[in-house]
């Protein structure tokens, strides 16, 4: 460690296990100063990322969470580029933006203390990158750094990295080339002794590689974890002391007495708005009864019992292995599906677990549809698109509807990332792909239920993907040393309990996986028999969907845009297009087809009508054909001269007919035999060294 006059640098050194070694860096004191902590975040020397973070003066009033606010700021500067647009300034965070903030804020969260309510806002500021450097987890792991050595009451520090799998070796922090090789894209964070968030895509990997990823993930973590130590024991301000809220122990144990049974009894419905109803009833009788007993305590009172129903609801599951709606801890409420039930669009499907239910719609788009992301990596084509929206009538709730929110964003990329490896490449099926789920009832997992609907939805539009994905939610509720895995959890169980574990695949492996903890972290024993009992219930709902629909039809819907493709050779493509893109325009006002080119030659043609598609290719095909010696064609005669007629044998291709070679008989004038606009028989008869092309109609005459 070196320290300057006022600035302080640190690093370390992290194996990444295969592809040489990796420099975390840290510096503080210079940038930020009346932030209340603030730290650049270094990873190797081109990525920097300014982690800042301030809290408020005084605790939020009426606040039962703890109003943190996370924020990741892409600077395009940080890449030399400006911002697309008129306006040259950055907007509104990117969809990249959004999911980095969260995965530097699920984390951090559980890191504070109960009874904390002062706002807290971190501002992560990519302000260099590296295209091979990432710069989420360099921001993650100075959020965390900025947070120690602060005085807010941060119970960290917490880091996190990012691992690949290439040739059955995992690799840390992996660089986009080798991503596109690593069968698993994986982001774990924790603190030295637990992880806290898993965030994973995965071309089919095994439950047991996944696992082995985690744990080998966490010992770097470790690593980061001691490494911060060392920096907040060096220069970290004395935290702010909490006041700790304590009700009255005498109020606390009446209300228990009082309401145990009763709530008890509220609690167990397996409907969810009549469970609500009753456990609000109960509630309110609660407050009637204390509040005339003790006037002045109505806070305590809410209080009390509300951590009331918690106990009960964790006892319940952890100790008597009792859920709330009578299931057995692995099993999965019921499924049912369907498919086709919206008669105009491409393809969709309802899938209905329990109380959550999802309406999905897939619809199918030629390639130049494809989104266009742009951000502080290369700019990107996103051909395949999955939308999650989550109306508030899906919670029997009344709020303005807006734009989506970092909630729905994120559920939406889990979605789309479980069906992304399975997803056809453009040179088999060559579709944009937009996939939207419509929660209409949510109690629990509506981002599980997305990805099942999503695959029922494919397979009805008749996208040829490689292998169904089911997705399952699991959830654990631990008090003392007793424990309880849930299977399919509902919004209770998630709730109130300490863990949100989303698996989804195929039956042959892992595609995606998302994980939260609410406490300090789970050991290896857990996590093992959390992705077993993961795999049961991901199993038990593929055979429900498959029993609605087992593979994906043979053709697409009347509906959709068949597209073709052809092609041709590259150096034809002007010819294709024309000047000014007057042969291309000309085919598409014709036939009302979509016509995109690549530049390897690769020709798309959409169109619902089939005939259009075909007309296009005769066309394309007369443009890119060449005349033949001795090959006979019917052309039209385009104009007339003295010394003979042209004619046009192929799209842009005239040859000439010779007075001479009009007829077998002897002609005056070549207005005697021929006419602009009649179409005649022509044979080709030579090619001369400047490509001009002779023809004869007194050839066909002969029989010749």
């Amino acid at each position: 460690m070196m320290e300057g006059s006022d600035i302080i640098a640190a690093e370390a050194i992290i194996d990444n296990g295969r592809f040489g070694k990796r420099t975390v860096r840290f510096e503080t004191g210079r940038l930020a100063q009346q932030a209340d902590g603030a730290v650049a975040a270094y990873l190797d020397d081109d990525s920097m990322i300014l982690s800042t973070t301030t809290a408020g003066s005084s605790p939020k009033e009426n606040y039962d969470f703890f109003p943190l606010t996370v924020d990741f700021e892409e600077k395009m500067y940080a890449v030399g580029k400006l911002p697309g647009g008129f306006i040259k300034r950055e907007g509104r965070p990117s969809t990249h933006a959004i999911l980095t903030s969260r995965l530097i804020d699920r984390p951090i969260r559980p890191m504070f203390p109960d009874g904390y309510h002062n706002d807290v806002q971190i501002v992560a500021t990519a302000v260099s990158v590296d295209p091979d450097n990432a710069p989420d987890i360099p921001a993650m792991i100075g959020a965390s750094a900025a947070l120690c050595v602060s005085d807010i009451p941060f119970e960290g520090p917490i880091a996190g990295v990012r691992v690949g799998l290439i040739d059955g070796q995992f690799i840390v922090n992996p660089t986009p080339a080798q991503f596109e090789v690593s069968r698993l894209n994986l982001a774990v964070a924790g603190t030295d002794d637990a992880i806290l968030m898993v965030e994973a895509g995965s071309k089919e990997i095994s439950e047991q590689e996944m696992l082995d990823a985690i744990f080998f993930a966490h010992d770097k973590i470790k690593t980061i974890c001691a490494f911060i130590s060392k920096i907040r024991a060096e220069i970290g301000k004395t935290k702010m002391e909490v006041p700790v809220y304590n009700p009255p122990e005498e109020l606390a144990n009446e209300i228990e007495a009082y309401g145990s049974e009763k709530l008890k009894a509220a609690l167990m419905d397996a409907n969810k708005l009549e469970r609500e109803e009753n456990v609000d009833k109960v509630k309110k009788e609660i407050a009637e009864v204390f509040l005339e007993k003790y006037p002045e305590n109505g806070t305590d009172v809410a209080y009390i019992t509300q951590k009331l129903v918690k106990k009960i609801v964790r006892r319940t599951i952890a100790v008597d292995k009792i859920r709330p709606d009578g299931r057995a801890l692995d099993e999965v409420r019921p499924v049912t599906c369907r498919v086709g039930l919206l008669p105009r669009v491409h393809g969709s499907s309802l899938f209905t677990r329990g109380q959550t239910q999802i309406l999905n719609a897939c619809t199918l788009a030629p390639l130049r549809d494809a989104q266009v992301i742009e951000g502080l990596g290369p700019e990107e084509m996103q051909r395949y698109i999955h939308h999650y929206n989550f109306p508030p009538y899906s919670v029997g709730e009344t709020k303005p509807l807006r734009s989506p929110g970092r909630r729905e964003i994120g559920h939406g990329a889990l979605a789309e990332r479980a069906l992304l490896p399975v997803i056809p490449g453009e040179d088999v099926f060559p579709y944009t792909l937009r996939l939207v789920s419509e929660v209409l009832e949510s109690n629990g997992s509506s981002s599980m239920g997305s990805v099942c609907a999503s695959t029922l939805s494919l397979m009805d539009a008749g996208v040829p993907i490689k292998a169904p994905v089911a997705g399952v939610a699991m959830g654990l509720v631990k008090d003392g040393d007793f424990f309880t895995i849930l299977t399919d959890i509902q919004g209770l169980e998630d709730a109130l309990g300490d863990m949100d574990f989303k698996v989804a695949g195929t039956k042959d492996g892992i595609t995606a996986m998302q994980m939260d903890m609410k406490i300090d972290g789970i050991n290896k024993e857990i996590f093992q028999q959390a992705l077993a009992q993961a795999k049961r219930g991901r199993e038990f709902i593929m055979g429900k969907m498959m029993e609605c629909i087992s593979e994906s039809r043979k053709e697409l819907s009347k509906w959709a845009p068949k597209i073709t493709t052809i092609q041709v050779d590259p150096e034809k493509i002007a010819k294709i297009i024309g000047p000014g893109g007057k042969t291309i325009k000309k085919m598409v006002d014709e036939t009302g087809a979509k016509i995109d080119i690549d530049d390897s030659g690769k020709v798309y043609i959409a169109s619902p009508d089939s005939d259009a598609i075909e007309q296009v290719i005769r066309t394309i095909d007369g443009i890119t054909a060449e005349a033949e010696v001795g090959k006979s064609y019917t052309g039209k005669v385009t104009r007339i001269m003295n010394f003979g007629a042209f004619v046009e044998i192929l799209p842009g291709k005239e040859g000439l007919v010779h007075i001479s070679q009009l007829s077998t008989e002897h002609v005056d004038k070549v207005e005697d035999v021929v006419s602009v606009g009649d179409e005649i028989a022509v044979k080709c008869v030579e090619i001369d060294s400047k490509g001009r092309i002779n023809l004869s109609r007194k050839a066909i005459l002969q029989g010749k």
